[in-house]
């Protein structure tokens, strides 16, 4: 066996089945490696969303603490000048009086999951823009 291991030592390089064995293990690395990068990306949009509502939420009571009621529509909520992620859109719907309660939908261009902030039910739930 060392009789052999110093007769390559005079060879250069890998022979082809080496590198294609190498190649095929690195193919497989990729082909799981891929996906779960790509699912972490996704989680990582839906936390920016979930981040950006909580926040709205944030300045839209501080707004009712101020003037006693809540932004009448979606253009008094976005005249509150609130930092979003890139690409991530709210969108707020008025309560049925002042003083009940609002909702703030979110979505992202980069993931297909909406989901609602709404301080009558709760906070901060899976949904889509319908359920505000």
């Amino acid at each position: 066996m060392l009789a052999r291991i110093r007769d390559r030592k005079d060879q250069d390089g890998f022979t082809l089945i080496e590198l294609l064995v190498v190649m095929i293990i690195i193919g497989i690395l990729a082909a799981i490696a891929i996906p779960i990068f790509l699912n972490q990306r996704k989680s990582a949009h839906d936390a920016a969303i979930k981040s950006d509502l909580r926040s709205a939420a944030t300045e839209v009571e501080s707004f009712y603490v101020n003037s006693q009621a809540y932004p009448a529509d979606d253009t008094a909520f976005q005249a509150l000048s609130i930092e979003t992620s890139p690409k991530v859109t709210l969108v707020y719907t008025a309560p049925a009086s002042a003083t009940v309660g609002y909702c703030i939908a979110g979505t992202s261009t980069e993931t297909d999951h909406t989901f609602a902030y709404d301080s009558d039910s709760g906070g901060l739930k899976d949904g889509t823009a319908s359920t505000c």
